[in-house]
Order: C-alpha cells, then sequence, then structure tokens
C-alpha cells in the first residue's frame, strides 16, 4: 500500500475526520491490524483564510503546492487535499507533483452517477457555491448542479464561525435543513456535502434529500489509489 500525503488543517476538526476514516477503511479493506500509512501536514488554516479573503489564490497555491511536493520527497505515493474550497488551487499542486493527486470531487461524481442523479445540490463555502472551479467538474461529467439561491453569507458564516471551530448548533443545523429543502423544490435529487465541516451537521438522519459525504467519498477514494 503507498503512503498517502494528506494537505490538512482547513479546519483540523474535518482532518481528523479524514484520519479516522482512512484508517477504518482501510482496515475494511486488509482486516486484521493493518491502517493507512498516513503523512499529514496539517497547516495553521488562519494564513490561508486571510488569502482567500483577498482573493489571492495563487499565492494559497504556491503554499499548496510546496507542501504537497514536501509530503512527496517524504514518501507519499498519492496526494490528498483535504478541503473542498481550496481545490480552486488543485492545477498548482497537480503541476507541482510526479504522484497521483485524488481530486475531491471525482469520487463524488463517480457516487452520484453511480446512483442514477442527474440534478444535485452543491452545499459549501460560498467560495465553493459561486465560483466556477468545482461546479464544472461536476457539470463535466453530466450532472445539473444547483446552489442555494438565498442565504449563502448565512452558509458560509456557519461553517467559518462554528464549525471550523468545532461548534455545532440545532439552530445552524436547521438553517442547513432549509436550504437543502429549498434545492429539493427546485428538483435537486440529491445534496452534495461540499465543505468537509459539514458533516459534522448534516447526515442522511436529518436532510430531506440524499446527502453525498466529500469527506467521507474522498478519504475512502485515497484509500483506493494508495491501494492500486
Amino acid at each position: 500500500m503507498k503512503t498517502i500525503g494528506l494537505i490538512g488543517g482547513m479546519s483540523w476538526e474535518s482532518t481528523a475526520h479524514y484520519y479516522a476514516i482512512l484508517n477504518r477503511e482501510t482496515a475494511a479493506r486488509l482486516g486484521g491490524l493493518h491502517s493507512a500509512p498516513v503523512i499529514v501536514h496539517s497547516v495553521d488554516f488562519a494564513p490561508i483564510e486571510a488569502l482567500q479573503r483577498a482573493g489571492n489564490w495563487d499565492g494559497a497555491g504556491e503554499v499548496l503546492a510546496g507542501i504537497a511536493r514536501s509530503l512527496e520527497a517524504q514518501g507519499a505515493g498519492v496526494i490528498g487535499l483535504a478541503t473542498n474550497t481550496m481545490h480552486i488551487c488543485a492545477p498548482q499542486i497537480i503541476a507541482a507533483l510526479s504522484v497521483p493527486f485524488v481530486h475531491i470531487a471525482a469520487p463524488t461524481a463517480d457516487a452520484l452517477l453511480a446512483d442514477g442523479i442527474g440534478k444535485v445540490g452543491l452545499l459549501g463555502t460560498r467560495f465553493t457555491m459561486e465560483k466556477r472551479f468545482y461546479i464544472e467538474g461536476l457539470e463535466q461529467r453530466g450532472l445539473e448542479v444547483l446552489v442555494p439561491d438565498v442565504g449563502i453569507t448565512n452558509l458560509n458564516g456557519i461553517i467559518y464561525e462554528e464549525l471550523c471551530l468545532g461548534i455545532v448548533r440545532e439552530e445552524s443545523r436547521r438553517t442547513y435543513v432549509d436550504a437543502i429543502t429549498r434545492l429539493q423544490a427546485r428538483g435537486a435529487e440529491a445534496v452534495i456535502l461540499g465543505c468537509t465541516e459539514i458533516c459534522m451537521l448534516i447526515d442522511d438522519s436529518v436532510s430531506p434529500l440524499p446527502t453525498y459525504d466529500t469527506t467521507d467519498l474522498h478519504a475512502r477514494a485515497l484509500v483506493a489509489a494508495a491501494l492500486s
């Protein structure tokens, strides 16, 4: 099994979920006492978030590409970026590597298409919902993508001001359920939890639509790539 290099810390709350899923999936596939060989580089999120707010995506990409190169140099045979939003920098990261980079949108699209979903709602940070980098990748696979038509600022605030800090509030859960209900009324057949923290708040037990958790799907895809 190849060593998995994981660029985490954005936020560390979701990276902790990644680490658990990577090891559980490896144990499920290999049995016994097997666990995942993982090198985690957990960044300080504050400077990255400042680059996001400033719209300095090239600067953020330079930082993340440098980390990816470092993980490869340490022996990682496959690289993952444990955040949806920062996949806006995926081209810079891929260009810096000679080992595979597993894009978070790929296993998400695979799962949706395998289940026969054609029209899907997308929840995430405002960058993920408003910029085209993520949506275009899904559309290229034949999916129709809907984003909320109201409340994007509030949904974004819940991620940065609560979930990234480990705060889970019932009022915020209701806000997200309302957003999913609105997407359902517009024809969405399922919803992508397109921020790696949203799984802390929403799952199938509370959502009016089937949920596709990018954290879980991405971590499992990383294990599959490491075993290939």
